[in-house]
């Protein structure tokens, strides 16, 4: 586990996650100081009006209802992210992009029998991106947050509860705010990484879109002295193989956003330590809790008491997640690596670039470590990649691909431990069916034989042999 869900627990869990200038302010686990930065200075809530510039319909804000995240709020953080560097994308970046995905499309037909899953294109900006897949982002997030504030709810004792009186005004917004906050930063920093729509293992935009995001396809390719047009089309390949695993596999998106849900439903608080723990913490304040000095509370919040603990049932979602996340990455690595080893020249070392991203933190990997505190390993995506690769030279792509037919005949995460035996156990399946087929069949031939053979003697009384045999039988010794 890389990070606690949505910033609970101390502020320096993971120094190496913060930005520049995020100092360790141990009393600000959630940033507050910034976001609110009147209440956090020892100001009033009026004052907070005038510390976010940036939003100019404050009250809406403060009066969201459309569930546990701001959206609004989060839209605006991350849009305002971008705008610096934001660059529309053009007319001739959009043909571009059409035609690498159907000539990607094109190269994916002889090597995978799933078809494809793309309905129309598109050339999204950065800001389109976050604009486009704000319904997605809003299904998967949601349920987790909303489990999350329910938990913290509860488990705040009445006396640390009290102590926020003369914030209570804003208090019951402050969920909403706050990972609306998290979660637009989040997508702002991630809109300026993403290349296609199925960067972060999820398929994001509307169905049978096949996105590339032309600004940042050229930051990928800047450095890796390659054409513009090859980057393009390798970066096409993956979201088309994506595109076409997401879209004729119909499971597979509810399970992986039920993976999630799973570990939603599993957060709890243990009410008894939570106590004991702000028993401890008040007792190491001095002055305990200071209502008139918002900072104490947030002292508490850093101390840690509100950590939720994973539960084995939630151990066991983040590990079918990050298996199926394994796998779907595995995949479409294979694909596209059949699709490009004779025509695109550069594929090895785009092949190699893309591995060296995933592994240093990529979109997908800071995504799940901030929503759910998953901690992709590199290895586990290795060891996917070579059940897929093996899989395709010993058994063919069509027994590769069969395997997505359901959920239950797909390497678990004991299987990956030993990728090869894996592969080699649906050697043995394949040659079992095949033997039961082969039984099946001679059992059916030898009992149309038999019907056959029944057929002729009752067949044969037309023409007297089967009248014959009878007399014979049932004459008497001597009577000839």
């Amino acid at each position: 586990m890389s990070d606690v869900p949505f910033g609970f627990g101390p502020s320096d869990r993971d120094p190496e996650r913060r930005e520049p200038g995020q100092g360790g302010n141990p009393g600000d686990p959630f940033g507050l100081g910034a976001l609110f930065g009147g209440i956090a200075g020892g100001g009033s809530p009026e004052d907070l009006m005038g510390k976010m510039p940036l939003f100019a319909e404050l009250q809406k804000l403060m009066n969201w209802s459309g569930g546990p995240v701001n959206w609004d709020l989060a839209r605006q953080g991350a849009i305002s992210q971008l705008a610096a560097g934001h660059q529309p994308s053009s007319d001739a970046e959009r043909t571009a992009v059409a035609e690498a995905l159907r000539l990607a499309d094109l190269w994916l037909d002889p090597v995978t029998e799933l078809p494809s899953g793309i309905e129309r294109t598109a050339a999204w900006s950065r800001v389109e991106w976050v604009e486009q897949t704000l319904p997605a982002w809003g299904a998967l997030i949601d349920p987790l947050a909303e489990k999350v504030v329910a938990a913290m709810t509860s488990a705040l004792p009445q006396e640390a509860a009290m102590a926020f009186g003369p914030v209570a005004g804003i208090m019951g917004r402050m969920g909403g705010l706050m990972f609306g906050a998290q979660v637009g930063q989040a997508l702002g920093k991630l809109a300026d990484e993403v290349v296609t729509s199925t960067d972060v293992g999820l398929p994001l935009a509307p169905s049978g879109t096949g996105v590339l995001v032309p600004q940042n396809v050229a930051a990928f390719a800047a450095g890796l002295d390659r054409p513009a047009d090859e980057v393009r089309l390798f970066l096409a390949l993956r979201e088309a193989a994506s595109q076409r695993l997401f879209a004729h596999v119909p499971w597979l998106r509810q399970q992986l956003q039920d993976a999630v849900h799973a570990y939603a439903r599993g957060i709890t608080i243990d009410r008894e330590a939570i106590e004991r723990g702000i028993t401890e913490a008040m007792s190491g304040m001095e002055g305990g809790i200071d209502p008139s000095n918002p900072e104490s509370i947030q002292q508490l919040l850093g101390s840690g008491v509100l950590e939720p603990e994973e539960t084995p049932e939630q151990h066991m979602a983040l590990r079918r997640l990050e298996t199926l996340l394994a796998l779907v990455e595995g995949w479409v690595d294979t694909v596209v690596a059949e699709a490009a080893k004779d025509r695109l020249p550069g594929h090895s070392a785009l092949a190699e670039t893309m591995r060296r991203r995933r592994a240093s933190g990529g979109p997908a990997e800071q995504t799940f470590a901030t929503l759910v505190g998953l901690e992709l390993r590199p290895r586990q995506l290795r060891d996917a990649a070579t059940v897929w690769g093996a899989m395709t030279q010993q058994h063919g792509a069509d027994a590769r691909d069969r395997l997505w037919s359901h959920p239950d005949l797909l390497p678990t995460s004991d299987d990956l431990d030993e990728p090869l035996d894996f592969v080699a156990r649906q050697g043995l399946d394949d040659e079992l069916a095949a033997l039961t087929a082969d039984d099946a069949a001679d059992r059916e031939e030898t009992g149309a034989s038999g019907d056959r053979s029944g057929d002729g003697s009752g067949d044969g009384s037309g023409d007297g042999s089967g009248d014959d045999s009878g007399d014979d039988e049932d004459r008497e010794p001597g009577k000839d």
